[in-house]
């Protein structure tokens, strides 16, 4: 008799352990795949920028920069796409670029030796209750900055004078 006490008090004790521990490994696990999501955000967001700059050096239309940015984007939509001169802009080349150094370029006499800025913002957050209840939501910045290679629409180019016939790469 004492020998099957024995066992049942061994096996009510793991069950016991197991209702402690399982909650804190599911807990563990559903942040594992949290983390994991933001990381695919994250660079899918930094791959949407790069797309949208390498479209901005070729082609200046802003609304097309962003509707660009969007369609690259399929984690998550932008935060700042409400407003194309938040996502975009032009400035002139230096080593810094900021708004007191830096100004941005006239949107009538964007050149090649402007700088294209593509700034792209989303929001993340958890799906797991507790995790994000305890970090909330979180921004994503991405930006990337190139040179301008070709001024589109462009009068003095006949084939480029419609935003349309300018290149897409």
């Amino acid at each position: 008799m004492k020998r099957q006490f024995a066992r049942r008090a061994a096996w009510g004790q793991a069950l016991v352990e197991f209702a402690l521990v399982f909650p804190i490994l599911i807990l563990v696990l559903v942040a594992v795949f949290d983390v994991g999501r933001a990381v695919f955000l994250y660079n899918n967001l930094t791959n949407a920028a790069r797309e949208g700059a390498r479209f901005a050096i070729v082609n200046q239309d802003k609304g097309a920069i962003v509707a660009r940015i969007q369609a690259e984007t399929f984690a998550g939509a932008l935060s700042n796409a409400a407003t194309p001169n938040d996502v975009i802009s032009f400035r002139r080349q230096g080593p810094n670029l900021d708004a007191l150094t830096n100004p941005e370029c006239d949107p009538t006499k964007i050149a090649v030796g402007c700088v294209a800025v593509v700034t792209a913002k989303t929001d993340w957050s958890a799906i797991t209750p507790i995790i994000g209840r305890i970090i909330g939501p979180i921004q994503f910045v991405a930006r990337t900055e190139l040179p301008v290679e070709l001024t589109c629409p462009n009068p003095d180019i006949p084939a480029y004078v419609l935003a349309s016939a300018c290149p897409v790469r």
